[in-house]
């Protein structure tokens, strides 16, 4: 089981401490940090009162799309605590690329979002930002973040082993971050082949926060171009769906130049033919994008806005539309 440390990088500290979330305060304090607003839902502030009461003011999260969130908070500044998942910490990383606020992320999934400067930006003040915005401190606390029901804690998890292995394959790739990514998927898939009971959570958040670190230095490519714009389009969950395309999306790119991918099949305990039904068993075996609740009548938008990503040409070789149409037809 990973024990306590404490990581610096360059200007990110990431505190990892099992019983971060109840210390909060204190930490917060022993870190300069005084006086703070705090930015949560209802369900991750129930776990972390004196957080709440600590806070100069508190403002909830709604479901939503980030920019829109973020176009509703952008006249906090001073210091944003994010507590919650990654649409939590992404809703509070927006708003600090436009007011200049310092972020910090108190994670309480596996969404990685603590670890990066990726976030989409305020509704009507793109012209506005001064910069993309990475979390200055992390607590990170194992327990915190991996305390979901099992489904949507495995597929938590395939999000962020994605992080990892969307981050082998970039022009950005380098030995740091495919280390990294190789490491973290390795500690994800052995904690997920433990029994619920006897799992080192210590090792999935250690994981998550390897691959996090990954994909924040090498990019992404397909899989997160597919999953994101199917979120955004088609309505579906975003760590579910991430589960549910990861197969087929490393399918594709394995077959294309399989060795990137060999040395994560090893990281997995399998061998590249079958790391597809791999990540499959570790996700739990997800359902498909139907039963995710995906709009039929907008897969079209979604395969065309897709193609039009930038980022696709991050693939090795950009898949075209019907190879495109296959893939997702194949995770329907």
């Amino acid at each position: 089981m990973p024990g306590d440390f404490v990581w610096r990088d360059a200007g990110r500290l990431v505190v990892f401490r099992h019983g971060a979330l109840a210390a909060a305060p204190e930490l917060l304090a022993a870190h300069g940090i005084a006086e703070f607003e705090l930015v949560s839902t209802p369900r991750a502030r129930a776990a972390a009162p004196d957080l709440a009461t600590a806070a100069a003011a508190v403002h909830d999260v709604p479901p939503g799309q980030v920019p829109d969130l973020a176009a509703d908070l952008l006249g906090e500044s001073g210091v944003l605590v994010a507590l919650g998942g990654g649409r939590v910490i992404d809703t509070a990383k927006a708003v600090a690329s436009v007011t200049g606020a310092t972020v910090v992320a108190v994670p309480t999934t596996l969404s990685g979002a603590e670890m990066t400067a990726i976030h989409r930006l305020p509704a009507g003040a793109e012209s506005r930002v001064r910069g993309m915005v990475r979390p200055a401190l992390v607590l990170a606390d194992p327990e915190a973040m991996t305390g979901q029901p099992e489904g949507q804690l495995r597929a938590s998890a395939m999000n962020a082993l994605a992080h990892g292995a969307d981050s082998l394959y970039t022009p950005l790739s380098n030995p740091a971050s495919e280390q990294l990514a190789l490491r973290g998927a390795a500690e994800i898939a052995a904690a997920l082949d433990q029994d619920r009971e006897g799992r080192d959570r210590a090792a999935l958040a250690l994981g998550s926060l390897l691959c996090g670190y990954a994909i924040d230095s090498a990019g992404f490519g397909l899989h997160h171009v597919v999953c994101q714009t199917l979120v955004r389009i088609c309505g579906t969950p975003h760590a579910e769906t991430n589960a549910t395309i990861l197969p087929h999306a490393l399918e594709f790119l394995a077959n294309q130049t399989p060795a990137d991918f060999a040395p994560l099949a090893e990281s997995l305990n399998t061998d590249l033919s079958a790391l597809p039904q791999r990540i499959r068993t570790l996700a739990g075996h997800p359902p498909g994008l139907q039963a995710l609740g995906a709009d039929p009548s907008k897969l079209d938008q979604a395969i065309q806005a897709i193609l039009q990503r930038p980022e696709l040409t991050q693939a090795p070789t950009p898949p075209s539309k019907q190879e495109l149409t296959e893939l997702l037809r194949a995770a329907w």
